[in-house]
């Protein structure tokens, strides 16, 4: 069974950092585009970033330009999300989903994707 779960949220401080993670099983995200999403409470999910499969770009949406970091390890099934100088406006859910494409394009956050993640939760406050 084809299955996305992600980890590494939390309650962080203004200024914090944090890395998510998004582990795969059932299938192998070698051949997936991985696109991170987030929603806060009352506001549209929103795109952060997309990163390839293998050479592929990686493409930041508003949200994560600048202090968003997507990476992966294919060789163990997982992407994750760098996110530093955390600010309470990035509370919010975060899910991850893959996508059976190896690259990313510019239609990206609207892509139809094929597995999504339970979500894990990211607080900011002081």
């Amino acid at each position: 069974q084809a299955q996305l779960v992600e980890s590494g949220g939390g309650l962080v401080q203004p200024g914090d950092s944090l890395r998510l993670s998004c582990a795969a099983s059932g299938f192998s995200l070698d051949t997936s585009a991985i696109g991170w999403f987030r929603q806060a409470p009352g506001k549209e999910r929103e795109g952060i970033v997309c990163i390839s499969s293998r050479n592929g770009p990686t493409l930041y949406g508003d949200s994560g330009e600048g202090r968003f970091t997507a990476s992966r390890d294919n060789a163990k099934n997982t992407v994750y999300l760098q996110m530093n100088s955390l600010k309470p406006d990035d509370t919010a859910v975060y899910y991850c989903a893959a996508v059976a494409f190896t690259h990313c394009g510019s239609t990206w956050h609207r892509y139809e994707y094929d597995y999504w993640g339970q979500g894990t939760q990211v607080t900011v406050s002081s």
